[in-house]
């Protein structure tokens, strides 16, 4: 049996040979040109880093898909289902496009310093590059994504699922706007808030390979449910890791959601057990808070069977997407998919 700890390496690996293959696209599919500060903002949390987790899934998809040995197929000339090829590259870019358009929207909104270990871009430049850097992002992904070559009619479909994720991770945040305003929610409002706001462009990495190369629409929802429920997954356990995770490791203050009093699954369940979530910490200030003080929140929270029951919501779900992808030939890269998705949930930092 694979232990976890294998798992991780096995992904870390995967997602590593996959990450620097869509590095090197990204400075071809989004050059530098006048002008230049626009675009040297609009690059800049792409030249930061990051995982490229969502790339990773688009281009495992269509591996699994294609049935096709891992690594061995140009992306740039990747076989459809009925054998003309296409520019698979250019979905994975354009699916972390979006990635980094909303990132960069996101730091504006909570007014933070840091991204990626980097100052947030509207630090390093200025709020209204910043906004013009998010918005060119946006526009750029559906240019990019045009480039693949596939069939018209796949294209116009690839088109409308990019657009109507951008418009849910627009609902999803408006939503965790509003959720900061009320002193409870149901769980249900939680996970579709969670849905919008994150599920949504793993979704989207899932189904849009199956949509460019062909695919049944059987296949299309299975996958797009599978990117929904790991992405789901994906977002209650960074819950999970803001309590559990040191802070040297996690890069933030351990426990800031419970000093800004975010809504989490886990504050939402606990407020069910009558636990006073806003005197599980009396300070203020995420810069403030002791480490004693997470401490003893947390094995309140633990009392309460919130962080088991968050655990346990992320592992059903992620559960339930391996299932849906029994729609693919059972080969490496649906196995690789498999595993990407345990270590959604059991990744460390």
């Amino acid at each position: 049996m694979t232990t976890p700890k294998a798992r991780e390496e096995a992904v870390l690996e995967a997602v590593r040979e996959r990450r620097e293959l869509v590095n090197d696209a990204i400075p071809e599919e989004l050059p530098i040109q006048r002008p230049e500060r626009l675009y040297e903002a609009s690059r800049y949390l792409l030249d930061a880093g990051g995982k490229r987790l969502r790339p990773t899934v688009l281009l495992a998809t269509a591996e699994a898909l294609a049935d096709v040995e891992p690594l061995m197929t140009d992306y740039r000339a990747f076989p459809t289902l009925s054998g003309e090829p296409i520019d698979l590259m250019d979905a994975a870019v354009s699916v972390e496009v979006i990635q980094s358009f909303t990132l960069i929207h996101d730091d504006i909104m909570d007014d933070d310093d840091l991204r990626r270990g980097v100052p947030a871009v509207h630090r390093e430049y200025d709020l209204e590059t910043a906004i013009l850097a998010g918005d060119t992002l946006y526009s750029k992904a559906f240019e990019i994504m045009l480039e693949t070559g596939a069939d018209p009619s796949r294209m116009v479909d690839a088109l409308d699922v990019l657009a109507t994720t951008c418009t849910k991770i627009c609902e999803g945040q408006a939503l965790d706007v509003t959720f900061e305003e009320r002193e409870a929610i149901a769980p249900e409002e939680y996970l579709e808030m969670v849905e919008q706001k994150t599920a949504v462009l793993y979704a989207a990495s899932a189904c849009l390979p199956a949509i460019l190369q062909g695919a049944d629409q059987e296949t299309i929802d299975s996958l797009y449910g599978y990117g929904l429920d790991i992405g789901r997954a994906f977002q209650i356990q960074d819950d999970v890791l803001d309590l559990t995770v040191p802070s040297d490791k996690l890069g933030k203050q351990r426990g800031s959601d419970l000093v800004e009093e975010k809504q989490t699954l886990i504050t939402v369940h606990a407020l069910d057990q009558g636990v006073a979530i806003e005197d599980l910490v009396d300070t203020e200030d995420v810069d403030a808070v002791t480490e004693a003080e997470i401490d003893d929140a947390v094995a309140e929270l633990e009392a309460a069977g919130s962080i088991d029951y968050a655990n346990t919501t992320a592992r059903d779900l992620v559960d339930q997407g391996k299932r849906r992808l029994e729609v693919l030939p059972d080969n490496e890269a649906r196995e690789l998919l498999c595993q990407l998705a345990d270590y959604l949930i059991e990744r460390g930092y």
